[in-house]
């Protein structure tokens, strides 16, 4: 076991768990994150175990028991999580798998990551009407914003848990509660608060998230949650040996699903993705997910505190801790931030630098729990001298 305190308080323990912390100050969790030494191990330890047996012995434990961590993480049935790997390519099953008409109408936000646009544009060329969100401000979506939009051909809602520029996140209950009512599904995009704050789901139909920022997992290993009663109405884009039944491998001449989000697993799995994952997912709750929250939510106050206190513009500042992603993003005139950005690095501090659709750039700051306070002195310094 593994605490917040216990790292912060043992430099060689935090080391030892997060070997980037030796040369290297990271924040950029919001991006892609540098894996733990346990998730590396695992995923080393999968490949030299499949170099010298076979791969096919450890695969079937491997696969539920990560996705009964998923199902923990998220508070659901492990019936409901399927392994599918991007975040790209769930939300697109999700697009391509509902029985959507012309002249219905689906409902996203224009300035959501392009993976939780494309899908959605795409319905398009199916007579899909795509009506977007508008904001006051960048990424900042209040339950009337969506609902405003609604109307008796909606069929689904898809939109982001938190903004990956602005840090809002949204408020995924009270949206997904008043959609429930008027029989529209709810589709949400959670890779920037998997791993970084609890998640409720008792509102939503679909989650995707893939584990490469705030579950602190490999690229290409996430999770697809599909609520248990409408797994029949999201049909399966891709078919194969494993979410067909085949007993011993052998074709039937008829298709007939597996009966969990198992449907949606076409074939052979990411293997020591999968192994990273689940020893991610091993990390995420030996630390305890809330706890991760909490200290998100402190460093953010600090990080923000400080730099408006030094000149800084930083988005939502001010804004309610249950809107609060664990990103701060931020500007300031007449600072350079591509040339501030190459500079950090050159320092060996990983920062994100992310520009909006008016071509503002903001420089973007991503702790984890494993971050010291001291980490974040030292880079606000050099902020504060740019």
């Amino acid at each position: 076991m593994v605490t917040i305190a216990e790292l912060h308080a043992d430099e060689a323990l935090r080391r030892e768990e997060f070997p980037v912390c030796e040369e290297r100050i990271f924040l950029a969790h919001a991006a892609v994150c540098a894996m733990p030494m346990r998730v590396a191990q695992a995923v080393a330890d999968c490949a030299m175990a499949g170099a010298t047996d076979d791969q096919e012995v450890f695969l079937g434990q491997l696969l539920y028991g990560t996705r009964d961590l998923a199902a923990q993480i998220l508070g659901v049935s492990v019936r409901e999580i399927a392994l599918v790997g991007p975040t790209s390519l769930a939300l697109s099953y999700v697009a391509a798998g509902l029985d959507f008409q012309a002249g219905d109408n689906v409902i996203c936000y224009l300035d959501d990551y392009p993976s939780n646009v494309y899908p959605w544009l795409a319905l398009r060329d199916k007579g899909v009407e795509v009506r977007f969100v508008k904001t006051a401000e960048l990424g900042k979506i209040e339950p009337d914003d969506v609902l405003k939009l609604v109307d008796d051909r909606t069929r689904l809602v898809a939109l982001a848990s938190c903004h990956f520029i602005s840090g809002w996140r949204i408020d995924v209950d009270a949206i997904g509660e008043t959609l429930h009512e008027r029989d529209v599904l709810f589709c949400l995009d959670a890779i920037q608060t998997v791993g970084a704050f609890p998640v409720s789901v008792k509102n939503v139909d679909f989650l995707a998230a893939d584990a490469h920022k705030w579950m602190l997992g490999p690229c290409s290993a996430g999770i697809l949650y599909v609520r248990q009663e409408i797994q029949a109405q999201l049909k399966p884009m891709v078919f194969g040996w494993h979410n067909v039944e085949c007993p011993d491998f052998v074709a039937a001449d008829h298709i007939e699903l597996k009966h969990d989000a198992r449907r949606y697993e076409a074939g052979t799995h990411n293997i020591a993705g999968t192994a990273g994952l689940r020893a991610a997912f091993e990390i995420l709750l030996e630390v305890g997910i809330e706890e991760i929250g909490d200290e998100l939510l402190r460093k953010r106050r600090l990080i923000t505190n400080e730099m408006t206190d030094a000149g800084w513009d930083v988005v939502f500042a001010d804004s309610h801790p249950r809107n609060q992603g664990g990103m701060v993003s931020m500007t300031k005139e007449g600072v350079d931030l591509e040339a501030l950005h190459g500079s950090l690095a050159e320092q060996n501090i990983t920062a994100s630098l992310r520009t909006d659709r008016a071509g503002q750039h903001y420089l973007r700051l991503s702790p984890h729990f494993y971050n010291t306070d001291a980490e974040l002195q030292r880079v606000m310094g050099i902020l504060k001298e740019s």
